[in-house]
């Protein structure tokens, strides 16, 4: 489908020309590559809030997964479940192993930005209402504060009314702020949690739970951090 399916989507892309070059952010996770599953080898969370998706639609549902990366575990998982995964990442690297590991599944070379109305990963999006499901797991989080907003009001449009967004993030107060990440420099931003919520609620999601898990990955470079899950579903 062409941009055309985005007419009447009443989606802004004033965040547009706030957009931070994200090449040294690609170009740090195709360095990272698998070496990023294993400084994360334990992802109860994820796993919980995947598991959730897959249950909660019926099979053969199309989910975005945003910020795929190795396709472990959130594609594989929705994959076995018996549903239509789509998944998008930044980083050439990260969209390779993908392939491999989810050979069932579509993935795309894309920035999250590119899937709005008239970008290049308008085929991709669909138009609106494409998807009965979208998962972002830590994707946000490489994206400037004034374009996370405007990111979920996408992701709204691209649902069914009723769609199911499970969203991740880390609980910091930080805007478009510097790590070290596996030897890398990343830069992320985040909202301590009740901030979190009304940012979500205000791009017109409900959130129907929320679980958070207190993490200590297995590299030392990587601080321990606090990992926010909320199970969202679409407003009509």
């Amino acid at each position: 489908m062409g941009t055309g399916g985005y007419e009447g989507m009443g989606v802004t892309t004033h965040a547009e020309g706030q957009r931070r070059d994200r090449t040294g952010q690609a170009e740090a996770f195709d360095a990272i590559g698998d070496r990023y599953d294993e400084a994360f080898p334990h992802k109860e969370g994820q796993l919980a809030a995947g598991a959730w998706l897959a249950a909660e639609l019926p099979a053969g549902s199309r989910i975005l997964d945003l910020g795929c990366g190795t396709g472990l575990p959130t594609a594989r998982q929705l994959a076995d479940a018996g549903h239509d995964v789509v998944g998008i990442d930044l980083s050439a690297g990260m969209i390779a192993l993908a392939r491999k590991h989810v050979p069932e599944a579509e993935f795309h070379q894309l920035d999250i930005a590119d899937l709005r109305p008239g970008g290049s990963g308008a085929r991709v999006a669909g138009g609106r209402g494409h998807y009965e499901g979208v998962a972002a797991f830590f994707s946000l989080l490489m994206l400037r504060r004034a374009e996370i907003p405007f990111t979920l009001r996408l992701v709204r449009e691209l649902l069914v009314p009723g769609g199911l967004l499970a969203l991740s993030m880390v609980e910091a107060d930080v805007d478009d702020f510097a790590i070290p990440f596996l030897g890398n420099t990343i830069r992320v931003s985040g909202y301590l949690r009740d901030e979190l919520r009304r940012v979500v609620r205000d791009a017109g999601f409900e959130i129907v739970e929320e679980s958070s898990y207190s993490y200590a990955p297995a590299s030392t470079d990587v601080p321990p951090e606090e990992q926010l899950f909320l199970h969202c579903r679409r407003l009509a």
